[in-house]
């Protein structure tokens, strides 16, 4: 087991991560136990960030500590992983439009003292003012207007880095993928974030691309 970002390893081609509630399993992920740590087996296929790493993403700026306002939480796949890696001294607001959606968050909340739930439009921070400043804003929200959405949450709560999962489709279905890609980067570019890296995300996500930017 080769740790390739804070807390985030590998073992051939599989990713994993550090199970932070021991015994417990999120979805339908493996759980396996090396030198007396269990890790969690992180499923490609069901996670961008780590589809993203598997095709070699260069930083993963979430780490051991790190505050993170996540947009667009679904179920709490991806959210569980992000809990793994900042573990109890980072935190995780995990933002989800959908009640029925984010319903299943609060079973994994409640092992996981990390990460709080909340009920919010992501295209209206202000519903959420009482989070506190980030380092890390992450957005998953598929809509089209969902580089801007990361803008604006950054801004209102001070993130240095936004990480975006883009699925071009959701974006303009009349463009080609790469031509979506090139102009989000260019949004991220005029609103004062450089790129620090961007990969897309096939076979694992069609159509998709994992994009990291840091505050100029």
């Amino acid at each position: 087991m080769k740790e390739i970002f804070d807390n985030i390893f590998k073992d051939g081609s599989k990713i994993y991560t550090k199970n932070l509630a021991p015994g417990r399993k999120v979805y339908t992920e493996r759980l396996v136990n090396v030198g007396g740590v269990e890790y969690r087996e992180w499923d490609k296929t069901k996670s961008k960030l780590s589809a993203a790493v598997a095709n070699g993403i260069k930083e993963v700026p979430i780490k051991r500590g790190t505050k993170v306002l996540y947009l667009g939480a679904s179920t709490g796949t991806t959210v569980s992983h992000v809990s793994d890696i900042v573990e109890k001294k980072g935190i995780i607001y995990a933002v989800e439009f959908a009640k029925r959606v984010l319903k299943n968050i609060f079973p994994v909340a409640s092992v996981r003292n990390n990460i709080v739930p909340i009920l919010a439009d992501a295209r209206k921070p202000n519903e959420y003012y009482w989070v506190e400043n980030v380092e890390v804003v992450y957005c998953d929200v598929a809509q089209p207007d969902q580089t801007r959405i990361s803008i604006d949450n950054a801004n209102y709560f001070k993130a240095k880095y936004i990480m975006i999962a883009i699925k071009s489709q959701s974006i303009d279905v009349t463009k080609k993928p790469d031509d979506v890609y090139k102009e989000q980067i260019e949004i991220l570019k005029k609103n004062g974030f450089e790129i620090v890296d961007w990969v897309k995300l096939d076979p694992y996500e069609k159509d998709h691309c994992f994009i990291v930017a840091k505050r100029l």
